[in-house]
């Protein structure tokens, strides 16, 4: 059985057992979470949702945060300037081990939802 996520504004096919590089989620190493934004579960029947599948969802285990690789930008200005500025960024990134795919019944799981770093602060904010 398959499913398509989406989180972190990308869209991930996964099965049991896959490890994912996705963006941050506010979670720990050893944490259970769950991905509740379903495109699409396959396996014996396809079921495609309009535009999220009720019911369905991705539990997977953190396994660590981690930060991407650098990326490195290169500024410089035209011909008489001789001025430049070299940044850096590393995106930083939760690695996740897909446990179940579930096609229904994820609201009865009991585990907590995978949400970002950034929407996780927009919550806590508005619940002050």
């Amino acid at each position: 059985m398959f499913a398509v996520l989406k989180t972190g504004g990308k869209q991930y096919k996964v099965q049991a057992g896959d490890v994912l590089r996705v963006e941050l989620i506010a979670a720990t190493a050893g944490d259970k979470v769950q991905f509740n934004e379903i495109l699409m579960v396959g396996g014996d029947t396809l079921t495609v949702g309009a535009p999220l599948v009720d019911g369905a969802a991705v539990v997977a285990e953190v396994i660590d945060n981690i930060k991407a690789d650098k990326v490195i930008t290169y500024h410089k200005r035209r011909r008489k300037h001789s001025s430049q500025r070299t940044r850096g960024h590393r995106q930083k990134l939760t690695l996740v081990r897909v446990t179940e795919v579930l096609a229904s019944g994820a609201d009865k799981s009991g585990v907590k939802e995978a949400v970002g770093t950034a929407a996780a602060r927009r919550t806590a904010h508005e619940a002050k």
